[in-house]
């Protein structure tokens, strides 16, 4: 049984390293592992592949960046000849990337089985180029693995077949469960006063000059009573220095690795944030989280967690920020599955759906219709 993961940024490598690990307990199962080259800086990708704990990519499609079509294009285009070549049983992608989306269409032509991992999110919003990711990929997909309940009533509401659909829990807090006890360790030798721990790179908060102006003059202003701690992305970094943006008062850092970066979000007193895969970390870690978005495609992190939105206003930001630190900061609870075992369920059911399928076709089906 060969198994073939598409990841192409961050995020992905920490939603597929526990299904990685996982489906390397099954003496049967063949993995390979695809990086499309989405994020291509070393601190975006290659300290992840050695602090996740999984193996180098068989292949690196080198695809850099570039405009939506233009990368998009790109990965379908190099990722076709490798998928032809390997001709896996079934290919698994992960999250709501371009990567994602060109790997599931290009499967979807060639008749390759395809399992999407974090399936079912929805912001509701189409001008977000990672809804239309999500929408499109969920509409081909064969397996949709759902973090939270939400992503079973929207994949319900939108026709998919239920028993196509699997609540199976999030895979980003497997690995944040993993590597808490190393960030923790780091952070003991790297104490802090109390900060608040910024993350922006959405073009919404960040492409606008006025907007992204504001939104760091509102921080400068907090960091008087607030320690603003800000490791800046480089498409951000890119933004500010095109705009000749004053950045006083601010502790810019560079991209760092995952148990780095996770160590400032567990001893963080606040986050601001745009990232959704942030929103969920900051709500298991019971850290208060700041959206600087009007949207979520993670409900359950507000409804449930302890993320607030508060859109691009930064009154509300400073406002916010003030009841964090008078200790009026909002309560949350953990979603349910939110329990470090999301990939092991995953493997579990794509071995069970796999071996059924053949053992249906008596082993005599080509391998791109084991799940037609």
């Amino acid at each position: 049984m060969h198994i073939l993961h598409v990841v192409g940024a961050r995020p992905n490598f920490m939603k597929a390293a526990p299904v990685l690990h996982a489906l390397s307990k099954y003496s049967f199962v063949r993995q390979s592992l695809v990086h499309t080259g989405q994020h291509y800086d070393s601190n975006m990708s290659d300290a992840f592949f050695v602090q996740l704990q999984i193996p180098s990519p068989d292949v690196n499609l080198g695809v850099g960046s570039g405009t939506h079509a233009r990368q998009t294009a790109e990965v379908m285009s190099r990722f076709e000849e490798v998928v032809l070549n390997q001709a896996p049983d079934l290919v698994l992608v992960y999250g709501d990337v371009n990567s994602t989306l060109a790997a599931t269409l290009v499967c979807s032509k060639l008749g390759i089985a395809v399992a999407h991992v974090e399936a079912g999110l929805r912001s509701f919003d189409h001008t977000m180029p990672e809804e239309i990711n999500r929408l499109v990929t969920d509409r081909l997909a064969d397996l949709l693995f759902t973090p939270s309940a939400d992503g079973d009533e929207n994949l319900e509401r939108e026709g998919v077949p239920s028993s196509n659909v699997h609540f199976v829990g999030n895979v980003m807090i497997d690995s944040l469960v993993k590597l808490l006890p190393l960030a923790k360790k780091h952070g003991e030798r790297s104490i802090r006063r109390r900060y608040a721990l910024v993350t922006l790179h959405r073009p919404s908060n960040v492409d606008d000059t006025e907007v992204l102006t504001k939104i760091l003059n509102t921080l400068a202003e907090i960091n008087n009573d607030l320690e603003i701690v800000f490791p800046v992305h480089p498409r951000t970094r890119q933004k500010i220095l095109d705009n000749k943006i004053n950045l006083r008062k601010l502790n810019l850092l560079d991209p760092m690795p995952y148990i780095e970066f996770l160590s400032l979000q567990s001893n963080a007193t606040a986050i601001v944030t745009d990232s959704g895969g942030i929103q969920e970390e900051s709500t298991y870690l019971g850290i208060p989280c700041l959206t600087m978005r009007n949207n979520t495609e993670r409900p359950v992190t507000v409804t449930m967690g302890t993320n607030v939105l508060v859109g691009q206003d930064p009154a509300r930001l400073a406002a916010e920020l003030r009841k964090i630190l008078e200790g009026n900061a909002k309560k949350g609870t953990i979603p349910p599955l939110w329990d470090g075992h999301a990939g092991e369920r995953i493997a579990e059911i794509v071995t069970r759906t796999l071996n059924s399928k053949k053992r249906e076709y008596h082993g005599s089906a080509p391998a791109q219709k084991v799940m037609a």
